[in-house]
């Protein structure tokens, strides 16, 4: 991967990357398809990181349909699948870990303690393999796209961050690897998140600017569906993810909920 990267980065090919944990999706679809539009050569990466997953996480059930996700990749012009083993990413002896910032520390870094670092290592070292100009996310995982965008800054890598928006299912449900571990039953249930997030928007474009209101209008809808817990529901800085105590301008609406096993997060931002 680094020797063909290396070859044509002398060539002066721009090179796109798309890193994900395969179980591929439209969401990435429209990833890759984006890229595909701004970069001479595009690789996706299709690795399911062991050292984001918490000791009590699904790491070992995570979908791997590498057969269908190679094939979408096909269909979509991408050129190189980077599929490494993690022997070959964290061989005997490896030590290092990024350390991560400020912004990772609040919301889905209190309810996944390991996560965000196994983040900031994974694709420090993604990036440092393929050697991209431009890498893209999704929106869906906004506090995993500000982690990668401050750690590009910190660390000088040169990479063009491109955070697209969410890409959704017809009812509003953020599309997720893990929309597949729900039942038929939960499946409906799960669109409860996208309607809370939908009412707190509502509240704020209606003259709502007391941040506990606005919660509480969003739990309110999530306490109409008996198979929904909420872990959290904030609106925070869509910068610094720091929560507000009032809304002003621009707010990111964060959410993150459990239907039945199953972990959901989803996100929106939203002017005044």
């Amino acid at each position: 991967m680094a020797a063909w990267s290396e070859q044509l980065r002398r060539e002066r090919v721009t090179i796109g990357f798309v890193p994900t944990m395969g179980a591929l999706h439209d969401g990435h679809r429209s990833l890759i398809r984006a890229a595909r539009l701004r970069c001479d050569a595009l690789v996706v990466s299709i690795f399911v990181n062991p050292t984001q997953f918490g000791p009590a996480e699904d790491l070992a059930k995570y979908p791997r349909p590498i057969t269908q996700d190679r094939a979408l990749c096909r269909e979509e012009g991408v050129d190189v699948c980077f599929e490494p083993t993690p022997a070959s990413m964290y061989p005997e002896g490896f030590q290092t870990i990024v350390t991560v910032p400020e912004i990772a520390q609040r919301w889905e870094g209190e309810a996944r303690p390991h996560h965000f670092a196994g983040v900031a290592t994974v694709v420090t070292k993604l990036f440092g393999i393929v050697q991209p100009q431009l890498a893209l996310f999704g929106q869906k995982d906004y506090q995993q796209a500000a982690l990668v965008k401050r750690l590009v800054a910190d660390l000088n890598f040169g990479v063009t961050i491109d955070v697209r928006p969410t890409i959704r299912e017809q009812d509003g449900l953020a599309m997720s690897s893990r929309n597949r571990y729900l039942s038929p039953e939960n499946r409906q249930a799960a669109t409860i998140l996208y309607r809370a997030l939908l009412a707190g928007r509502l509240a704020i474009r209606k003259g709502a600017r007391k941040v506990p209101a606005v919660e509480r209008i969003m739990q309110q809808t999530v306490g109409q569906e008996p198979a929904a817990r909420i872990e959290y529901l904030t609106l925070c800085d869509p910068a610094s993810l720091k929560p507000l105590a009032n809304v002003a301008g621009r707010t990111l609406l964060l959410g993150a909920i459990r239907i039945g096993t199953v972990r959901l997060i989803d996100n929106m931002l939203v002017k005044r």
